[in-house]
């Protein structure tokens, strides 16, 4: 589920590490603390949210019927994806500046029916337009402990490994190189999945015998609201998250099939080669370790992270 609603450019101070269009600068840290919500972000109060975790910029709003171990380990997800080696410094602070500058954003109810009464509207009026959706019903800190998988069948699955990387793919990776991460036509992250399906479609095709993809597909994404764009986010999530290992036990092969078929590290290597490499290349500094909530960082460093200008977006 990829939400897509946030800008307003804030917390400006003198820059030490600067990009070429920067406007300002912030400074961070590996801390995470589960506070009250601060008053610049009041919105988040008048739709139904009492708490808030700041993670390396990076902003969770979850509401009071959300528990708050479910809400540390949503937090301790998104540091671990941007600090995968937990030495308090984010890994790719290019693609964290593309985060913070567009004040991105999980909101996290505790059940999908109450994030259907959250007004995103609002929200996106009060200038915050680049948010993701995460309910407290489908965090699972139980998921991947001491990095076991605990799971009772192949549709059991911590939620936040999926949702917390779709805003960092989506709205840091996409933006910080467009041209090998774009979710567009034509990028590098787009060809290997026009690869996987077999062909370039717009759309969910029809008649093809593989949910309606041709035959040598091995990602057939059915869902008819996600356009091009979403479909290169979910592919990016199934690769890596299959990279990394956390789809790989029992039952979850069977359990995937009609959406992803390659659900082991070793199924990407040999299947679908080109985004294996993509995502290992270790200029672009991605996760080589799953995240487990239990952020432990071994030192509190500052970072400076510019913010840069950004233009109008969908």
């Amino acid at each position: 589920m990829t939400v897509g609603i946030m800008l307003a450019l804030m917390g400006l101070a003198s820059s030490q590490i600067m990009s070429d269009n920067a406007i300002g600068s912030i400074e961070v840290t590996p801390s995470i603390e589960i506070v009250e919500i601060p008053s610049k972000f009041s919105v988040f109060r008048q739709v139904g949210c009492d708490k808030y975790v700041n993670v390396f910029g990076v902003h969770i709003f979850a509401s009071r019927t959300t528990p708050e171990n479910k809400l540390s380990h949503a937090a301790g997800i998104l540091a671990q994806y941007l600090d995968n080696n937990e030495d308090g410094i984010p890994d790719n602070t290019r693609v964290l500046s593309h985060l913070v500058s567009r004040n991105v954003f999980i909101i996290m109810p505790g059940t999908e029916a109450e994030m259907e009464r959250v007004e995103m509207g609002l929200i996106a009026e009060a200038g915050y337009r680049f948010g993701q959706g995460l309910y407290g019903e489908e965090t699972k800190p139980d998921f991947l402990v001491d990095g076991k998988i605990n799971a009772p069948d192949g549709h059991y699955y911590d939620g936040a490994l999926e949702e917390i990387l779709h805003p960092i793919t989506q709205h840091g990776y996409a933006n910080a190189y467009p041209e090998v991460f774009g979710e567009v036509r034509g990028s590098t992250l787009a060809n290997c999945m026009d690869a996987a399906r077999g062909g370039y479609f717009e759309r969910v095709p029809k008649g093809g015998p593989k949910s309606g993809y041709p035959a040598e597909a091995w990602y057939h994404y059915t869902d008819e609201t996600c356009d091009y764009g979403c479909m290169v986010t979910e592919y990016l999530y199934w690769a890596l998250t299959s990279i990394l290992g956390t789809q790989d036990f029992p039952e979850r092969r069977e359990a995937l099939e009609v959406e992803w078929e390659l659900n082991t590290r070793e199924r990407v290597r040999t299947g679908d080669a080109a985004v294996y490499e993509l995502l290992t290349d270790p200029q672009y500094k991605f996760p080589t370790k799953a995240p487990d909530g239990d952020y432990k960082p071994s030192a509190f460093p500052v970072t400076t992270i510019p913010i840069i200008a950004i233009a109008d977006e969908d």
